[in-house]
């Protein structure tokens, strides 16, 4: 028998469902008569939808007095749908979201509101990472044109006024960290051969025909428990079989990457200007999709080094940045209390010098 939420109260929380376009929703928690002209827009990782990552209530709780409103919302690649998504969408999608909040709130509070003085941030948990540094990162508006969405319509960007990478994780080194230990009773050999062929068999899919995406078979996927359908082009995306020295759109994370590569992804957040505030990165401090090897530490330093271009500007959020201690992938574990409270109060903090910052000094 499938049990109640420990982590969401009965009786559910007050909030405001909005369309942002005729079939994609956001909601928003918002307590009943507070004034709170800004916005938090969070993005699940994969297999995420509306209100299913659990810490986030602490964060929702821990805002209700404050000018801050928190929004989840539904991606065309939500909930079993990841399998066939790609960041380019995604960003768009979340783009849109984000043109909708801020004309939204400027009607809700007044002429006085303009969309400068009402601040929104953007945060991403696990793959929703990958999304928010995507967003920052890619030209605006996107430039490619993939021939497998052509309905696809790429907007302009609109900037934001900060943004928070929660456990920002590579799916690359998740795949070796498998590979090398066994998983779910699997021996590495055994896993090894399985990983191969779905390698070579969405090589071969993706050079035939790039007009369409084809589903690989579930019975090899879920082997790393993907159990959702994975087309061949995602699992490319995700797995990068080419790293380090020529990673996928989606190895953001990986602890091998060079300094070159790093300066293609968080070394152009300055140069492309969609970041207004700061960038707040919080790895948990035992994420178990992390292997054992990643030095964690010297990872968030080299990503704000490439960041800040040597301390030549002033992206990184140092003073909120950092390892969250002992905080599990999700947060979602029994004993995982103090990490959420931790990471809330960090998030407050970020989001309170946000709104008290009309520009990033350079």
């Amino acid at each position: 028998m499938i049990g109640f939420s420990q982590f969401w109260p009965k009786g559910g929380m007050p909030g405001i469902l909005h369309h942002y376009t005729e079939t994609l929703v956001t909601f928003e928690y918002a307590s009943p008569n507070a004034h709170q002209p800004h916005s938090i827009l969070f993005i699940g990782g994969l297999s995420d939808g509306l209100a299913t990552t659990s810490y986030t209530h602490d964060i929702i709780k821990t805002l209700e007095t404050t000018e801050w409103s928190f929004f989840t919302l539904n991606l065309s690649s939500s909930y079993s749908a990841w399998g066939l998504g790609h960041l380019d969408r995604d960003t768009d999608e979340i783009a849109h979201c984000i043109r909708y909040i801020k004309s939204y709130k400027a009607a809700k509070y007044g002429s006085g509101t303009t969309h400068a003085d009402a601040k929104v941030v953007l945060m991403g948990h696990s793959s929703g990472s990958q999304d928010v540094l995507h967003y920052l990162y890619r030209p605006n508006p996107h430039r490619n044109r993939p021939v497998f969405d052509p309905e696809l319509v790429h907007l302009e960007r609109p900037v934001i006024d900060g943004a928070i990478l929660q456990a920002p994780v590579s799916d690359r080194d998740a795949f070796a960290w498998v590979l090398h230990e066994g998983f779910l009773g699997r021996s590495p050999e055994e896993l090894r051969q399985t990983y191969d062929t779905l390698v070579s068999m969405a090589r071969e899919i993706v050079a035939q025909n790039d007009r369409y995406d084809v589903v690989l078979p579930i019975e090899l996927c879920s082997q790393f428990s993907f159990v959702s359908p994975v087309s061949a082009r995602r699992f490319l995306s995700l797995a990068s079989p080419d790293s380090p020295g020529s990673p996928s759109e989606e190895d953001l994370f990986s602890a091998d990457l060079s300094d070159e590569e790093y300066a293609k992804t968080f070394g152009k957040i300055q140069e492309r200007g969609l970041l207004r505030g700061r960038l707040m990165v919080a790895p948990g401090g035992k994420d178990q999709t992390v292997p054992d090897w990643v030095d964690k530490d010297a990872l968030l330093a080299k990503w704000r080094r490439i960041t800040d271009h040597d301390e030549k500007y002033q992206v990184w959020d140092q003073e909120n940045s950092g390892i969250v201690p002992g905080a599990s992938h999700a947060l979602s574990d029994d004993d995982q209390a103090e990490p959420r409270r931790f990471l809330a109060d960090r998030v407050l903090n970020f989001l309170q010098s946000a709104a008290g910052r009309s520009d990033r000094s350079c």
